[in-house]
């Protein structure tokens, strides 16, 4: 099969798609035919060397999948071959076929192309394993997600809305505020003129938002610190801003206030498919209802992966960049 290779660490150009050897599967796991795979961040990271793959994953990128089960292990008993599916993947997305435990594999949902579904795993396992499953974020809270027309961040503004929560987004420009704004949320701030804490405190009547997820990290801490309710809960998904700071922990006692931190990629097969299993369940109708749809800023070969990254890299993207294989 042909897989797209990180040759050495380094920019998008070490990115190359070769002839490789077809993954073999282990009874509890399914073969994929691949139709699209999606970016994510941890990819361009994964290229620079910054990013490992965890012991025994593929070391080819790609987090999620969409596409056909060809083969399934023999202790597989859901799925069988010609089923069209998505799944969370530990790496290998970016290939003609991955090999993926059973457990991780989603039916593609009604209403959704096959190509399409290749958005979904990633956004839908992360934005529910933390702001839902760890922050516990419920009906009439109020909830801020940092870079709203991101792949999460249009994911979560759709879910937090469905689920009956106010949503507050940041992001750099007004044409991302305006896709935002049309994907539900009810308060824009555009961080590069904006005081983010200032304008919600404003319309919160000074409270603060019960929940926040940001992936910048330490320069947006003590500031997101500040922005949050009594009781609030900040998630963190990352550092892309840096990953030391100081805090004061003052603050965080006067509104008892809890921090989280958590990734996908590392946790256990049997942690993993739980958070599957519980978005087929809450996620799966709201997606087949309508209600959250895939955000597709732009479909590419794989053999122009590095064009992906370099995409991905620039931050012009809205929602996700998907590679078709």
């Amino acid at each position: 099969m042909k897989a797209v290779v990180i040759t050495t660490p380094g920019g998008p150009e070490v990115l190359q798609l070769q002839e490789v050897e077809d993954p073999q599967i282990n009874e509890d796991e399914v073969l994929i035919k691949v139709e699209a795979t999606a970016l994510n961040r941890a990819d361009t990271l994964q290229r620079q060397g910054k990013y490992p793959p965890p012991k025994g994953a593929s070391p080819y990128p790609g987090l999620e999948c969409s596409g056909t089960i060809e083969a399934v292990g023999k202790n597989v008993s859901r799925w069988k071959i010609g089923d069209q599916v998505c799944a969370l993947l530990s790496g290998g997305g970016y290939a003609e076929k991955v090999a993926v435990p059973a457990g991780q594999v989603l039916p593609v949902p009604q209403g959704v192309s096959l190509k399409d579904a290749a958005a979904l795993p990633e956004v839908a396992c992360t934005v529910w394993s933390t702001v839902f499953m760890m922050s516990r974020l419920s009906a009439g809270e109020t909830f801020l997600v940092h870079g709203g027309s991101s792949g999460i961040g249009t994911f979560a503004i759709q879910i937090a809305k469905h689920q009956g929560v106010k949503v507050f987004v940041t992001a750099g420009s007004e044409e991302k505020l305006a896709v935002c704004k049309d994907l539900g949320a009810d308060v824009c701030i555009n961080y590069k003129t904006e005081d983010f804490v200032a304008r919600v405190k404003e319309e919160t009547g000074g409270k603060g938002v019960d929940v926040i997820l940001d992936s910048v990290g330490a320069p947006y801490f003590q500031k997101n610190v500040d922005s949050l309710n009594i009781d609030g809960r900040l998630f963190l998904l990352g550092f892309m801003g840096g990953a030391v700071t100081q805090v004061n922990l003052a603050s965080l006692f006067a509104k008892r206030i809890t921090v989280q931190a958590a990734g996908l990629r590392t946790r256990t097969l049997e942690n993993k498919a739980e958070i599957v299993s519980e978005v087929e369940k809450n996620v799966w109708p709201a997606i087949v209802a309508g209600k959250v749809k895939p955000v597709v800023y732009k479909y590419l070969p794989l053999s122009e992966a590095a064009e992906g990254h370099r995409l991905m890299e620039s931050s012009q993207h809205i929602g996700k960049i998907l590679l078709v294989a």
